[in-house]
């Protein structure tokens, strides 16, 4: 068994950190003990993950992150992050680029593993999981 990581980018944008995207993933299948994992994360464009929260969620605003789990049991599914919103945000909460995207990356994922932020408490939660995983890379 083991853990496959696809990352894929649909925008302008040429940099983005592909190992350390991998080591964070890959420090939260470690944490939950996830050998299994089939795993596409999606970087876009503010337009196209509106698109996909309109047809998906019934949204139609853009987003910084939507996750979809396709296996409850092994964790199969896709993280779709709008690299226009992880921009924005990294400047506005002061942290650089690379920070932001693996911020949402490790944000998505916990998506997957069932955490949700639609509390204070939660959010709170799945932030400080978050920096916890940051600080593992």
């Amino acid at each position: 068994m083991s853990n496959t990581i696809n990352i894929f980018n649909s925008t302008e944008k040429r940099y983005l950190p592909l190992k350390k995207i991998e080591d964070i993933a890959n420090e939260i299948f470690k944490e939950y003990q996830i050998n299994n994992a089939n795993l596409n994360i999606i970087f876009l464009s503010d337009a196209e993950i509106q698109k996909i929260n309109k047809q998906f969620l019934d949204h139609n605003y853009t987003t910084d992150v939507i996750s979809f789990n396709f296996d409850e049991k092994d964790l199969e599914g896709e993280v779709y992050i709008s690299i226009d919103t992880a921009e924005r945000q990294a400047i506005e909460y002061k942290v650089s680029l690379t920070n932001e995207v693996l911020r949402l990356t490790a944000h998505g994922i916990l998506h997957l593993l069932g955490y949700e932020d639609d509390t204070v408490d939660k959010k709170e939660k799945m932030h400080n999981l978050e920096e916890k995983f940051l600080q593992k890379i």
